[in-house]
């Protein structure tokens, strides 16, 4: 950094770094300035030559701490940035490289120094590193009028909002949704949840305020248009530097088109997942800061202006007029944002949004369940979950409640049993040349909901599960063989393991008369499994019910299996339940014994389907129909706030924070 610099390693001994951190004052009209930002620079992309960047910048960062109070050179480097910010648009219409270069490499350095201060200090002491200027030894201080923070973070969102987004602005643009991330890094270092401070009374009430549906808006269109960055054909000058390190000088200091060599690789903390593979630096970078900033918590008598914006925004298509009191409101075409969400579902911070538009924007989610090509988007949501052995488990949970809030619609039940796919790649378990999305997102949920009982026991998991089971039952169609199978080896599962833990609790019982010591929870247990067998109940008896004749492959597998289901029927917690498929069991029972003996599956199956018509509906008691809405606990913000850095910590393009110090979440959460 700084003209002849060609690796990381020789950043302390670099002559320009050393002047602005040391002890001599430098002017901002100092032609310094000039040659310090003169350089080209391969950003970092990978968690280790981020971690080598930073280690080279803390020592640097470090000195200027201490000298700073009295040369102000920080203050006059914001200075210099801020300086150029105000002709970057004009410089990008005429095309002046040159200048947008060098402006970006001196908010490059601001972002680097800041990443430091904000660990080593708190944020009344970064305001103060903020207002320090130039002064004789011996004069008190004047920190002048101007909040130089206030003005950085201004500049920052008027850079990202009217700056358009092209292959030579592509890096400013990248640099300053990053700077913004940095400055809002505090929280990493904070168990509690910030509700206040300086830089958020900045972006909450400041004069960001008013910019607040532009900020929004245009993140989300970096999202949409998943810009790559430019290709290396693009290059305006070629590095003269020899050799491979990641920073490469100019002898002459000339300048260098530092978007050209800007070779980032995109967002993913999973090993196994290669960067290269997607590249996307800006479109993950502004999505991050967007959730960011949708979770920022509200204020004593402000709700987040971001959050209000994500909120409320329409479709480019509506032409109704805007309601009054949605102020950030804004419009965006749904269309462009829909297929971005389905393309990017395999990170968390998509589904995560995805979760945000469908759970808060009543406009979006309307907009996507009156979609004809809901597959698109279901389908990768039923891959993260039978890929759950691989996800964190905060994937696992937003997956599966936005499958919770998709089925809390009838028209998405009926619809997903009428869209019919063939040959799923990615289900490897049996061969599925040809099913029902309907068919496919009841195994998947099976599945979790199997892996969760051997695995994790989360009863959060198994009740989210149960409950979109619950909510699609009464519009079961033509059940796939498979998926009827399924639903009742799920019940078998649990008839075990009912079984099993009321012998362990009868045998602990008898072991122990007469000793005081605590019992296992056995009560408990068994309560649990009692609650997921009742539901399981009701579910197959809401599909009876309502939908019989449709779905003569799980009357075939409840008969085939019939025997599961002798122990309850005289359960005082399931008697009620169980008159229903005892009559649906008597019924096609007789049904078939009237056929005859040794009856293939085919001649069984035409029985059935015989059967289904002529069994009288008034035969089958009515139960209250099976509606499970999802609501957000309370205080949302103690999930969300930390879940959603523990993606910028892991997935943010080019930062690498040292775990030791991060207090918000445990390292081996998710």
């Amino acid at each position: 950094m700084g003209a002849n610099t060609s690796q990381v390693s020789d950043l302390s001994e670099n002559l320009n770094l050393r002047a602005l951190v040391g002890t001599e004052v430098i002017s901002e009209n100092d032609p310094f300035w000039n040659q310090l930002i003169s350089f080209t620079f391969i950003s970092p992309t990978s968690s280790g030559d981020s971690k080598l960047l930073e280690e080279a910048v803390i020592p640097l960062a470090k000195i200027l701490i201490n000298n700073n109070p009295r040369t102000g050179n920080f203050g006059a480097l914001v200075r210099v940035f801020l300086g150029r910010t105000k002709e970057l648009k004009i410089s990008t219409e005429c095309q002046d490289q040159l200048f947008i270069w060098q402006a970006h490499n001196a908010l490059f350095m601001i972002r680097c120094l800041l990443k430091v201060f904000i660990r080593e200090m708190s944020e009344e002491e970064l305001h103060l590193q903020f207002s320090y200027q130039e002064r004789a030894p011996g004069s008190c201080g004047d920190t002048g009028s101007e909040d130089l923070l206030e003005e950085l973070m201004s500049n920052l969102v008027h850079l990202i909002v009217e700056v358009p987004l092209l292959d030579i602005t592509y890096s400013i643009l990248f640099e300053a949704v990053t700077t913004l991330l940095v400055l809002f890094s505090y929280q990493l270092f904070h168990k509690d949840i910030l509700r206040d401070g300086l830089i958020y009374q900045h972006i909450m009430k400041g004069r960001c305020l008013s910019l607040t549906s532009r900020l929004v808006k245009t993140l989300l269109y970096n999202f949409i248009r998943q810009e790559k960055c430019p290709p290396p054909t693009t290059h305006i000058f070629e590095p003269q530097a020899e050799g491979g390190g990641l920073l490469y000088g100019l002898a002459s200091g000339v300048a260098s088109g530092l978007w050209s060599v800007f070779t980032l690789g995109g967002a993913g903390s999973k090993a196994g997942l290669d960067q290269e593979q997607n590249p996307l630096p800006l479109s993950n970078q502004s999505l991050l800061l967007l959730l960011v900033l949708a979770n920022l918590t509200d204020g004593p008598d402000w709700p987040n202006p971001y959050r209000q914006a994500v909120t409320c925004f329409r479709n480019t298509q509506d032409t109704s007029s805007l309601p009054a009191e949605q102020p950030h409101t804004f419009q965006i075409n749904f269309n462009s944002l829909y297929t971005a969400l389905c393309e990017q579902q395999r990170s968390d911070q998509a589904t995560l949004l995805l979760y945000t538009l469908l759970h808060q924007n009543a406009n979006m989610r309307t907009y996507m369940l009156s979609r004809t090509d809901m597959d698109n988007l279901v389908m990768p949501i039923l891959e993260i979950l039978y890929h759950v052995e691989e996800r964190n488990s905060h994937h696992v949970y937003m997956a599966l409640i936005i499958l919770l809030i998709l089925t809390e619609d009838d028209a998405f039940n009926r619809s997903i049993h009428e869209v019919v796919l063939k040959n799923i790649s990615w289900y490897t378990e049996r061969s599925l040349t040809e099913i029902s999305l309907g068919s496919l997102l009841i195994l998947v949920v099976i599945r979790t909901i199997q892996f969760n009982m051997t695995r994790t026991r989360d009863k959060y998991l198994h009740t989210n599960c149960l409950a979109a089971l619950a909510n699609m039952s009464a519009q079961f169609r033509c059940l796939h063989q498979y998926a009827a199978q399924r639903i009742i080896s799920l019940f078998a599962l649990l008839s075990k393991k009912h079984n099993k833990v009321l012998e362990q609790a009868t045998q602990s019982m008898r072991g122990r008369q007469g000793d005081n010591t605590a019992l296992p929870d056995y009560a408990q247990d068994l309560n649990v499994i009692e609650e997921v067998i009742r539901m399981m109940l009701e579910i197959i008896n809401s599909c009876l019910s309502n939908s019989l004749h449709h779905n003569p492959n799980l009357v075939y597998a409840l008969l085939y299996k019939r025997e599961l289901f002798e122990q309850f029927r005289t359960h005082p917690s399931f008697q009620d339940i169980m008159q229903n498929l005892d009559t649906v069991i008597g019924f096609f029972s007789q049904r078939l014994e009237q056929a005859g003996s040794d009856l293939s599956v085919e001649r069984v199956q035409e029985v059935i389907m015989k059967g289904a018509q002529a069994l009288p509906k008034d035969r089958l008691k009515k139960f209250p129909e099976l509606k499970f809405k999802y609501v957000e606990e309370d205080q949302p913000e103690d999930f969300f706030i930390p879940y959603v850095w523990s993606l910028v910590f892991n997935s943010g393009v080019g930062l690498h924070w040292s775990p030791q110090g991060i207090e918000l979440f445990s390292m081996d959460s998710g």
